[in-house]
């Protein structure tokens, strides 16, 4: 037996001696017409969404469809647009673990390697991560449905919402996740004076970037966080004749404001803060904005063709001369490709699955006002979501399917805090989902489990346990 296996059958023993996964509990539905209803179906298969599966079939949910349109090995960032050497997040943070020590990524790291690897490693290579999820797939046996492209979201008059796919027979469920990443409710955030601009001339950080084919081109990179720095340095690796690196803030940011509050008390605190002092922790964090990883920095700094232009937006792109001109306050430069690393953004509207349910889904910006000096377009449109992660109606009655719906993806941290997209909490995260939809099941399917109680009648005596001498009052 190897390391892997050895630690495999620990695990194994670890969920026998804790009674997990919970025996299976949720009355099986059928449709009318025989088809099989997942109570919870699962949209993406990343590590939120493996994460989420596995809370809730540690919890005896077990009648799941998990959906992710990527191929088997590419879900999620990791071997896709995500372009960093190493993780950002402490190596031993126990991330989507969910409180079993033998599904760690520390423990799948030394039943390979050992303990004298794991204390000489420093970051968490990228591309190791999604061994590491692949594998937590495949020891938690989460059922992952790769190549299924979810087309909309139907909600029906029988409580049921039905999964229309692109190519196959719809999935019905009753409990959908959106476990969707950062742009799962919209989008990558692109400034309009891109649009007019050919796309052979630039690309966003989230795009598959032919990088080879810039070797020997100008480059320009806009934004200064973590996917601007790996994207910059990915062309410079790649051979680019210069990057261009453009930044509006007079200096880079140096420090991640919530790393200094980490704690269990904002893990599980933050939900419970008033809405004022949720939007005020997130609009202080986001002004201040989170840094790029030193590694990243240095990976481009380390080039002397590289050249950092701070307090310099960009006001203007314009074609010229078959290349790009940026325009910013401090002058024009002339790039042959510019990536625009400029984050993501929640509009429901461009996303073609929530058609129907979008226009009834509550945002902050519909009941909340911040205060003068806090405005923030960027938190406004963030969903305004229930206590197990549910969307919320922005007319109550007008689509009470959304309370079925659960946002399990990014947008959802300025309801809930950081438990969604980042490695840190994401089990906090995952088990609060998991029991949001476990009392919501419970309490809807009460008629059938009374009828299991009254109907119950497997006798703990069994009536032999005194003699009829020692019976007295018959």
């Amino acid at each position: 037996m190897n390391g892997l296996e050895a630690l495999e059958a620990r695990l194994r023993q670890d969920l026998e001696w804790l009674e997990l996964p919970s025996k299976p509990w949720v009355p099986e539905r059928i449709a009318p017409d025989g088809r099989a209803i997942a109570d919870v179906a699962i949209i993406g298969a990343g590590m939120a969404g493996l994460a989420a599966a596995a809370a809730l079939w540690l919890d005896g949910i077990d009648r799941l469809r998990v959906l992710d349109r990527a191929p088997q090995g590419q879900e999620g960032p990791w071997v896709t647009f995500a372009r960093m050497e190493t993780l950002r997040s402490p190596k031993g943070l126990a991330g989507p673990a969910l409180g079993l020590p033998a599904l760690t990524f520390r423990a799948f790291f030394e039943a390979q390697h050992g303990r004298d690897a794991w204390e000489a490693l420093g970051k968490i290579p990228r591309v190791m991560w999604m061994d590491y999820l692949n594998w937590y797939r495949r020891v938690m046996a989460v059922p992952v449905e790769n190549g299924a492209d979810v087309a909309l979201i139907r909600p029906r008059e029988d409580g049921l919402i039905a999964l229309e796919m692109r190519d196959g027979p719809e999935v019905l469920c009753r409990r959908l996740v959106l476990a969707s990443g950062r742009d799962g409710l919209g989008g990558e955030f692109v400034p309009d004076m891109a649009r007019g601009v050919d796309r052979r001339f630039w690309a966003h950080s989230r795009d598959e970037i032919d990088f080879a084919a810039l070797r020997g081109k100008r480059v320009g990179v806009v934004g200064a966080g973590a996917s601007a720095m790996d994207n910059a340095a990915t062309a410079l690796e790649e051979g680019a004749a210069s990057l261009d690196l453009f930044v509006r803030r007079p200096a880079l940011p140096r420090i991640n404001k919530f790393t200094g509050i980490g704690s269990q008390g904002v893990v599980h605190g933050f939900a419970g803060l008033p809405d004022e002092w949720k939007w005020r922790f997130m609009h202080y964090a986001g002004a201040a904005q989170t840094p790029p990883p030193r590694d990243s920095t240095l990976r481009v700094s380390r080039h002397p063709h590289a050249r950092l232009h701070l307090s310099s937006p960009v006001t203007g792109v314009r074609e010229e001369g078959g290349a790009l001109v940026v325009a910013t306050p401090r002058g024009e430069v002339t790039v042959d490709f510019l990536i625009f690393a400029t984050g993501f953004k929640v509009a429901l509207d461009e996303r073609p699955e929530l058609a129907l349910i979008a226009p009834h889904i509550r945002l902050w910006r519909d009941r909340f006002t911040p205060e003068r000096g806090q405005e923030s377009e960027e938190l406004s449109y963030s969903p305004d979501l229930a206590p197990d992660f549910s969307f919320q109606e922005k007319v109550l009655g007008e689509c009470p399917a959304l309370a079925r719906i659960h946002a399990f993806n990014y947008p959802a941290t300025l309801s809930h805090g950081k438990l969604t997209g980042d490695i840190p909490a994401i089990s906090a995260g995952a088990r609060r989902l998991a029991r949001g939809i476990a009392r919501s099941l419970f309490v809807e399917d009460r008629e059938t489990h009374f009828e299991r109680l009254v109907a119950f009648d497997t006798p703990e005596l069994l009536g032999d346990e005194w003699s009829e001498r020692g019976q007295e009052g018959e």
